[in-house]
């Protein structure tokens, strides 16, 4: 599905991403963990196009690197950054549909609003309040419900459970597999281990703008060294 080869990026002269490797299969929750300031929402913006990357990112097949991000939304990536922006002024329901891609209804693809409402009872409940209003993990669920509705392929989504509290943590949790049992991939950018632990398919870890550590959650959890030099753990 995806595959980053000796990806490279600055913000003006400093070294951001220094040579990261990595993959996301089919249908694979892969899990990029790390301090922060190491370069994980860095790497989401050069695959998204935000930063101007240096390397190799292809995505099915496709070079992506260099070309827009909006060409490379369209071609199948979805993006839920870490500062959970909505669009204040307008309903729960209105961002919902600012989701869809143009030429496109709602239910065309894989997902339609009703599915989102069904998922998450409290957007139903808030369907047609104005979304600056809600809680900040009702925010959090209406950007990766957003997301959803472009009908993307693979989606990266960066730490979706900051702040949140344990049972909204676990109800992402619980999204993020139903969105990979429907053939949707994800790059999950995270701190937590124990989201990670409990969803994802391999962990990557990132140090200094690259990888440090590739492997299984559970060969991530034998690893003390990596866990005490590289996590908060």
């Amino acid at each position: 599905m995806l595959e980053v080869t000796d990806l490279h990026a600055y913000y003006g002269k400093s070294h951001i991403l220094q040579g990261v490797n990595m993959t996301v299969g089919e249908g694979e929750i892969v899990s990029l963990l790390g301090r922060n300031g190491v370069g994980r929402s860095t790497t989401c913006k050069a695959i998204i196009g935000e930063v101007a990357p240096v390397g190799s990112i292809r995505f099915r097949g496709q070079e992506i690197a260099g070309r827009k991000s909006f060409e490379i939304a369209k071609s199948g990536i979805g993006y839920v950054p870490e500062n959970r922006d909505i669009f204040p002024g307008l309903t729960t329901r209105q961002n919902l549909i600012l989701g869809i891609k143009p030429g496109q209804r709602d239910g065309d693809g894989r997902w339609c609003i009703e599915d989102m409402f069904d998922m998450f009872p409290n957007l139903r409940a808030r369907a047609d309040v104005d979304a600056s209003l809600m809680s900040g993990g009702e925010k959090q669920m209406l950007t990766i419900c957003r997301a959803l509705m472009g009908d993307p392929d693979f989606i990266m989504i960066d730490e979706p459970t900051e702040g949140l509290a344990p049972k909204i943590v676990e109800q992402v949790g619980d999204l993020l597999v139903q969105i990979a049992e429907r053939g949707v991939s994800i790059l999950l950018v995270e701190q937590k281990l124990t989201i990670a632990m409990r969803v994802t398919n391999r962990v990557y870890v990132m140090g200094h703008g690259h990888m440090v550590f590739d492997g299984s959650p559970q060969d991530l959890m034998k690893d003390d060294a990596i866990r005490r030099e590289w996590l908060e753990v």
